[in-house]
């Protein structure tokens, strides 16, 4: 009889041509004019999940908000454990303006690679779990209970799933959550992510003037919006890069010699990918910390985006009326998205002179805290074991920089051990121009997420 992995082996060329058919999908959830796309996707996704054989397929899409879909398939058994694999459909927003070799939604494969938006962040994983699907239905069927629950407006802020795990837990009850998103600092090595950093995001607007004035009358008597915004956003950092804000890093867990020791093994991968994909003269932040701790266990302040005045073609001689800037802060464990808006937001406002007014806004709904899984658990050692048998590699530990926040809604609602589980190379640019995915990879994460299931069946 076939195997799994022999029906992945002989079916790869389907699976890469299905791939490519979902990179084709323009899925932006943040802009409008792509919603019907984003919906498109939705149907594609449902009905591969009714093709390869799930016994529940269901979009659901609540009003103002785009699609999510959820499948599922139950046939081995009420004592099998029950998996709940989580993915996200929709992109960003791409043009060939911003730099693109290739039209971003006419997928394009070259030196073993596809490039195409969505292609690593996060289109790979949807496919490589449903071909992983296909392939134990195809040959006699899954040794745990599979649920998928594929979103799509991940890029653009994830309210209605949060709603939507809240309100459905007996449905997505489990044993196992895996969670595939992100990437791995290099092809041949793989990660395993047990932590993962929080968010906060606001605008700052710094207004001065009632309307542009002429530079030339008003320059040097009326405070410029930019340059006193540029002043205060100067003072959120020392020169070394900590960040000033009083209390910001009270609540930061100081990190165990064991986690220390554990995190080591990931420090020369992080900075060859460092050098590879940053392209900066060299490092900067924290000197009291690693490249590795920087990125993953401590908490960012960043500036994001700044405009005002004027900036189009030629010259125009104005002291501007406001200036603007986005913030972010990457938050660890035990730090509350809330507590850290009220200093940010308190310390700017300190800083403000009286020769502008500033306002400050926190973005709240996007809020999400810091995230930490147990690396013993009985999830995470089946994840190491599935890798070490698809990569042909026992994977590092990690605690990755970025957010994810449904992972925390998942840890809030659902009592089940949580997977972190990437697929795709962080060199692939992830929302950048000429974003790829290496193809042996992708085919790696379908024989990995077999060995999982798998492992997992065995296991109970």
């Amino acid at each position: 009889m076939v195997t799994p992995h022999q029906y992945a082996q002989a079916h790869a060329q389907d699976f890469i041509e299905q791939f490519i058919e979902l990179l084709r999908i323009p899925s932006i959830s943040t802009l409008q004019e792509h919603a019907v796309d984003v919906e498109r996707a939705a149907q594609w996704i449902a009905y591969d999940m009714k093709h390869i054989g799930l016994h529940t397929v269901e979009i659901h899409q609540a009003d103002g908000y785009l699609p999510l879909v959820y499948g599922e398939w139950l046939g081995a058994g009420e004592d099998a454990p029950t998996v709940l694999v989580y993915c996200h459909f929709d992109v960003q927003p791409a043009a060939m303006a911003d730099g693109w070799l290739t039209p971003p939604f006419q997928p394009t494969q070259r030196e073993g690679k596809i490039y195409a938006r969505g292609a690593l962040d996060s289109k790979n994983h949807v496919v490589a779990h449903l071909k992983a699907v296909e392939s134990l239905l195809a040959t006699g069927g899954a040794p745990v209970n599979i649920k998928l629950l594929f979103e799509g407006e991940e890029e653009s802020g994830s309210a209605h799933i949060f709603q939507f795990v809240k309100d459905n837990p007996d449905k997505l009850k489990a044993d196992v959550i895996v969670v595939s998103d992100g990437s791995m600092p290099d092809e041949n090595q793989p990660v395993l992510v047990y932590g993962l950093r929080g968010i906060v995001q606001l605008e700052v607007t710094v207004t001065g003037p009632m309307r542009d004035l002429h530079s030339g009358h008003y320059g040097g008597n009326v405070h410029n919006p930019i340059q006193a915004l540029t002043e205060i956003l100067a003072a959120l950092h020392d020169q070394e890069g900590r960040v000033t804000v009083p209390g910001f890093y009270d609540d930061v867990r100081e990190l165990t010699p064991e986690e220390r020791d554990v995190l080591s093994a990931i420090q020369p991968w992080v900075e060859r990918e460092w050098q590879l994909v940053t392209g900066a003269p060299m490092p900067w932040g924290e000197p009291d910390f690693r490249l590795h701790e920087r990125i993953g266990v401590r908490p960012t302040l960043e500036i994001n985006g700044i405009a005002g005045g004027f900036f189009g073609k030629g010259f125009k001689t104005v002291l501007p009326h406001k200036a603007w800037a986005k913030l972010s802060c990457r938050l660890v464990p035990d730090q509350h998205p809330a507590t850290i808006a009220k200093q940010v937001k308190e310390t700017i406002l300190r800083l403000a002179p009286p020769t502008v007014r500033v306002d400050v806004t926190h973005m709240s709904n996007d809020d999400a805290p810091g995230v930490l899984l147990d690396y013993h658990s009985r999830g995470m050692q089946t994840c190491i074991q599935a890798y070490e048998k698809g990569w042909g590699k026992k994977p590092v530990l990690t605690r990755e920089g970025g957010s994810v926040p449904v992972v925390a809604v998942f840890q809030q609602v659902l009592d089940a051990d949580l997977v972190m589980m990437p697929f795709g190379y962080k060199g692939g640019g992830a929302h950048s121009p000429n974003e790829y995915m290496v193809i042996e990879m992708f085919h790696k994460g379908i024989a990995t997420a077999i060995h999982f299931y798998q492992l997992l069946g065995a296991s109970k």
